[in-house]
């Protein structure tokens, strides 16, 4: 007869597959508040490999409107820009909000809206016309409550910060001022409002150019220097005002050198090409400036910068950056992954290195725009800095073959990740690695297992309706038990790169799913493994308002 609790035990442990992912093949649907933390924690709204930067604002708000609790909905807005540092999600839950809970939006407006550039992408949001209230109608300007929250804004921010506020168009800092319509506390604002928005100085009053911050008095000055020598007296006493405020006006390689004095390391290395540009590299003196400051090691560990940063800017270096700057990026990703949690144990590291990996991690925003940086280097860099770690872990690269990838965990973390990255191409059967571990490491213990992937696996088919994922997951948990006795409890992690809203692997006590690819994964990945039973949700829900 056949043993109908043990069947039972069997259809238990391997749900059936209850939809169909963006690749056609079998997957798990998230629920909402988790497929929208997904998309909070990944989503820029940009093109991806299986869909367009429309259909994901689409979904996005469908996503929103299935999610009731507007509580929710403002922590989220906060995990994303505070946690996940997203720009473009965050402004949207909060425009969200706006027409939803006008008491929730303000309670987190400044907290969402920490800079110019969110607050140029909340205004440009509003206008769209996309948020509907709950009677399905559109609102293409500020209404009263978030007039007064952009009010409040402008009152508060620093002078440094509405410079900084004013670098970008469409819209423009002059737009936002002239919609939100301020009232000056002061004549200080009055004048800076009235400088920001191009108003005659005699639509000042009673303010007058007099009344002008030093800062903004001194900008003028520098923007109306007529030689090298004079902009560049001027920009090194500039001290709160921002480099990028003072480059369109920069007239010789002099004046760039002192902007390149001004940047903080992380600009310098996120503008390597245009210093190269301005021959500011031309000199060894220079050079070996912005080699230091790059590989500052006292600010790496205490801006707590990712691994991922440098490799950006490793792989977007212009080939005549000088060769020393880029050891600069060597260096400094080594010391960041100083940053990086260890984790209780050895973990199995499943790197998805099939062809949809190719796409641009921030998605393909249009010809000369898209990223250098793919899904499938995030995804090696990932699996390098979790190595370097730990290195008795185990990285396994697939696509509808697992390969046999011969990493040294001592070698440098960008070797790893570019020689990594250079597996596959093919589909996605993220069964695999699980499969391989299983076979060639059955005799080893691990703490769990890590998939990184877009999770949109279309080859391989597990038992019962279930996908390949859970049948091979259940498998290795049956291995380590019979290795680490009945107490062994391996977790795994499945790390989504891109914001769809379906997974391989349904969520359980053993089973997390997460978006994003900033440092803070790394942080609930050591959580969970450790047997903390944070999860994705409960991390969002943790935030306090």
């Amino acid at each position: 007869m056949v043993n109908m609790s043990l069947f039972a035990s069997l259809l238990g442990r391997l749900p059936k597959a209850n939809a169909v992912n963006e690749a056609g093949g079998l997957a798990y649907q998230l629920e909402p508040k988790h497929a929208l933390a997904q998309v909070a924690a990944t989503g820029t709204f940009n093109n991806a490999f299986y869909r367009t930067a429309e259909t994901q604002l689409d979904e996005v708000l469908k996503l929103i409107d299935t999610v009731d609790d507007n509580q929710y909905l403002a922590k989220l807005a906060l995990y994303a820009r505070e946690k996940a540092f997203m720009k473009d999600m965050p402004a949207a839950l909060l425009v969200a909000l706006s027409v939803r809970d006008t008491e929730l939006m303000h309670r987190v407006f400044d907290r969402v809206v920490d800079n110019g550039r969110v607050l140029r992408t909340v205004f440009q949001m509003i206008r769209s016309g996309q948020f509907k209230n709950k009677a399905g109608k559109s609102r293409v300007g500020l209404s009263s409550s978030v007039q007064r929250a952009f009010q409040r804004w402008l009152n508060t921010a620093s002078v440094g910060k509405l410079l900084s506020a004013s670098i970008g168009n469409d819209p423009s800092l002059r737009d936002i001022l002239r919609m939100a319509r301020p009232t000056p506390k002061d004549n200080a604002h009055r004048a800076m409002f009235g400088w920001l928005t191009d108003k005659s100085i005699d639509k000042w009053a009673p303010a007058t150019e007099a009344d002008l911050p030093v800062e903004v008095q001194s900008l003028i000055a520098y923007r109306n220097s007529e030689s090298e020598e004079a902009q560049t007296l001027i920009a090194g006493g500039l001290d709160n005002v921002r480099w990028d405020l003072l480059s369109d006006a920069a007239r010789g390689p002099k004046v760039w050198a002192a902007l390149a004095r001004k940047m903080g390391p992380q600009a310098l290395r996120m503008n390597l090409n245009t210093l190269l540009r301005h021959d500011v590299l031309a000199t060894s003196a220079m050079v070996n400036y912005v080699a230091d400051r790059i590989a500052d090691e006292s600010e790496i560990r205490r801006s707590k910068q990712f691994p991922y940063q440098y490799f950006a800017a490793y792989l977007n270096a212009d080939d005549n950056v000088p060769q020393k700057i880029k050891s600069a990026l060597h260096k400094a990703a080594e010391i960041a992954c100083g940053n990086v949690p260890e984790l209780p144990g050895p973990v199995v590291i499943g790197l998805d290195t099939s062809g949809s990996m190719s796409c641009a991690v921030t998605g393909n925003r249009g010809r000369g725009a898209t990223s250098k940086m793919r899904c499938i280097d995030v995804a090696a860099l990932f699996a390098a800095a979790i190595l370097r770690r730990n290195p008795d872990s185990v990285v396994i690269p697939f696509d509808t073959s697992a390969y046999d990838a011969k990493i040294d965990p001592h070698d440098s973390i960008l070797s790893i990740a570019e020689r990594l990255a250079k597996y596959g191409g093919g589909g996605t059967d993220c069964s695999l690695p699980l499969v391989a571990a299983n076979q060639k490491y059955a005799k080893r213990k691990f703490a769990g297992v890590v998939l990184v992937s877009d999770n949109e696996s279309w080859v391989g088919t597990g038992r019962h309706g279930s996908t390949g994922v859970m049948t091979a997951w259940e498998a290795f948990v049956s291995n380590q038990r019979k290795l680490a006795g009945k107490q062994a409890t391996p977790k795994l992690v499945n790390i989504d790169l891109q914001p769809y809203q379906t997974v391989q692997a349904c969520e359980r006590a053993d089973i997390m799913n997460i978006g994003g690819f900033s440092d803070s994964v790394f942080n609930v990945i050591s959580t969970f493994l450790a047997n903390d039973n944070q999860r994705f949700v409960a991390e969002v829900e943790a935030i306090e308002l």
